[in-house]
């Protein structure tokens, strides 16, 4: 299904009956990541995906997607469907646009799950990776993608899951450039949302890789802590929906049931 959105295509998929729960997707990724996991949460609740912009099949919308526009996003689909109240799950970026989206909707939320994400801003380090990927990425888009993808996954997962991590790059490499580029822009500029977890009463969980390369286990517990935020930690990566999906699932189905 698609919505126009400011003269842009989102696509979003609205499956089964029940609490309505919001799959929101990471960067470089689609809606497709969440095949596995759709399936058992759409036996009792109403799931719906969406393609953010830049990613899948939704347009892109300028030069730099932010948060705040990310999120307007998925207000609309949700006006759009009269969903009114719901839960959201956001894996890496994913998390990043439900903060934003809490942050101006925090009445709409019943639960929110940062997976593999967090609510701290980037640091000056990341924000010049940011930039100097965004740069590279322009004359080699493959290659730039092919190693940051792989290096979201622990070393031993890469071993393991070969097969389905072939599956999620081929998915990444869809991604348009300009989607790239605004995405990390958007990422490079998101504020410090960390009172959005601690001031709010929804239910919270951090999902947590303890060999994640992205983001420090050590810094998402004391994160966790220090917004009351429940957490789970994993023994693998930043991919936890393919690195531990058996676990991810039934930590998810729990989460849900206790919003």
């Amino acid at each position: 299904m698609v919505l126009d959105y400011k003269n842009a295509t989102i696509s979003y998929s609205d499956q089964g009956k029940g609490t309505a729960i919001i799959l929101i997707h990471g960067f470089l990724e689609n809606a497709t990541m969440w095949k596995e996991i759709t399936p058992q949460l759409t036996k009792k609740n109403r799931v719906i995906t969406i393609d953010l912009l830049g990613h899948g099949k939704s347009d892109c919308l300028g030069y730099t997607h932010s948060m705040e526009l990310f999120a307007e996003t998925i207000e609309a689909v949700l006006k759009h469907l009269r969903i009114r109240k719901c839960i959201l799950i956001g894996h890496s970026l994913g998390g990043y646009v439900a903060l934003a989206f809490a942050e101006k909707n925090p009445q709409k939320i019943k639960g929110l799950c940062l997976m593999n994400s967090t609510s701290i801003e980037d640091d000056n380090e990341r924000k010049k990776l940011r930039s100097r990927a965004n740069k590279m990425v322009q004359n080699n888009f493959t290659n730039m993608v092919r190693m940051s993808f792989t290096n979201l996954f622990s070393e031993a997962s890469r071993t393991v899951f070969k097969d389905e991590m072939k599956l999620a790059l081929a998915e990444a490499l869809q991604t348009p450039i300009q989607g790239y580029i605004a995405a990390q822009e958007g990422m490079k500029n998101r504020p410090n949302r960390s009172p959005i977890l601690a001031e709010n009463n929804f239910k919270k969980l951090i999902i947590i890789g303890e060999k994640d390369p992205v983001l420090d286990h050590q810094t998402s517990l004391e994160e966790a802590k220090k917004t009351n935020s429940e957490f789970v930690v994993f023994p693998n990566g930043h991919m936890s929906h393919i690195e531990n999906k058996e676990e991810l699932i039934t930590i998810l189905e729990r989460f849900v049931k206790l919003c």
